[in-house]
């Protein structure tokens, strides 16, 4: 599944955006889907793009009739409320707009209107969070565990419990994890939409860091600017904003500019001659990030664009490489080389630019390299790593 995933600061029409890039789309014979948490523009259907709305209400109601029944049935002494008592948890929005984004996995393209910046980050991170948690809640050993319990459940030597709830959910959830790809940007395309004021580019800056965090990035900047007129006092001065604005953007993405309107687009047509064609994902996954040799160890370099240094933070924990910037966090399992060194030193090289950087050094852990294997990874005395004096 192909997506066009489109944010943006409140008020800078995002929804528009996204409903004019569906319309387009589908004006092309593709089958597509609108995935949105709000009410979209008239003209979406006529065009021949299917809406799917996120309704986290809806979604939370529809997934506790189903697993709450079954934890009633499991557990009878157990008191539960009705699904229309239930009290959302903060977050139903991001998986709310995960479960409309895996209704419309039959669509050729996805175009999904994640709302606000911060929501974007989290919904393109919320997969790998989840992940996360669930190996540290059922690990290799207790799923081992789990299938032996369950196994003896439907030999009937074992009674049925709120844990065999749980365990059965679990495959269903992993499989429902795996078919997001919000964070491959060979997959899933990041558009960010801007009106061009002041702040409008720090706002962008920050939100690029938190999605390079998981491994996106952004693909352009669609601005939506002031339409040509005359000249004046408060129009020339706005104008020049707006210039001065849009030259910050053009350091975060590359910019389409789309002109605004007097009047909210009405219709297909209108929707569809707000924006140019925009190109889909990259098709072609990049390369993951892969330890290089230097002297002494090995260097793994990720990009973290627009981060400040004050605002990195670098953990080790067992196998995992944990990462914090912008807000936002990710646990980066390090490959088999890595797992058997130390970290031995981590800088933000370029801070603030679009080159920003993060090098972490490792050297081998003697505590895990055979005594041989050690020794030949040190460089003799006046020889370089190329292995001349």
């Amino acid at each position: 599944m192909r997506t066009l995933l489109f944010s943006g600061p409140g008020g800078a029409g995002t929804t528009t955006v996204a409903a004019a890039a569906a319309v387009r789309a589908a004006g092309g014979g593709r089958r597509v889907a609108l995935v949105t948490a709000q009410e979209p523009p008239a003209g979406v259907a006529d065009a021949g793009a299917e809406v799917v709305r996120a309704d986290p209400g809806a979604g939370l109601e529809r997934l506790w009739e189903r697993w709450g029944a079954e934890l009633s049935a499991a557990v009878p002494d157990l008191t539960l409320p009705p699904a229309t008592s239930v009290v959302p948890l903060p977050g139903a929005r991001e998986v709310a707009l995960l479960a409309a984004l895996a209704r419309a996995g039959d669509a050729d393209l996805v175009v999904l209107d994640a709302g606000p910046l911060e929501t974007a980050a989290g919904l393109v991170a919320l997969p790998g969070a989840l992940r996360w948690w669930l190996e540290q809640a059922l690990p290799t050993r207790l799923r081992m565990l789990g299938a032996v319990r369950t196994a003896a459940v439907r030999a009937g030597t074992v009674r049925r419990g709120a844990v065999d709830v749980a365990l059965a959910a679990v495959p269903e959830l992993e499989s429902w994890l795996g078919a997001q790809a919000l964070a491959d940007p060979s997959a899933t395309a990041v558009r960010l939409v801007a009106v061009p004021r002041p702040g409008a580019a720090a706002a962008l800056r920050r939100a690029t860091t938190a999605l390079a965090v998981h491994g996106q990035a952004a693909a352009g900047v669609l601005a939506r600017v002031l339409p040509d007129a005359a000249a004046g006092g408060w129009w020339a001065a706005r104008r020049a904003e707006q210039e001065e604005s849009l030259a910050a953007l053009a350091e975060v993405a590359e910019v389409v500019q789309v002109p605004e309107s007097a009047a909210a687009p009405r219709g297909a047509a209108a929707l569809a001659a707000l924006l140019p064609d925009l190109p889909g994902p990259a098709g072609e996954p990049a390369p993951a990030p892969a330890p290089e040799r230097v002297d002494g160890g090995w260097r793994l370099v990720l990009p973290l664009p627009f981060a400040e240094r004050g605002d990195v933070g670098l953990t080790r924990w067992e196998d995992d490489l944990v990462l914090t910037a912008a807000g936002t966090r990710r646990s980066l399992r390090l490959d088999a080389l890595l797992r058997r060194c130390v970290v031995t030193s981590g800088s933000l090289a370029d801070a603030g630019t679009a080159r920003a950087r993060l090098e972490v050094g490792f050297a081998a852990d003697p505590q895990q390299w055979p005594a041989d294997l050690l020794a030949a990874q040190q460089p003799e005395p006046g020889r370089d790593e190329g292995g001349t004096r």
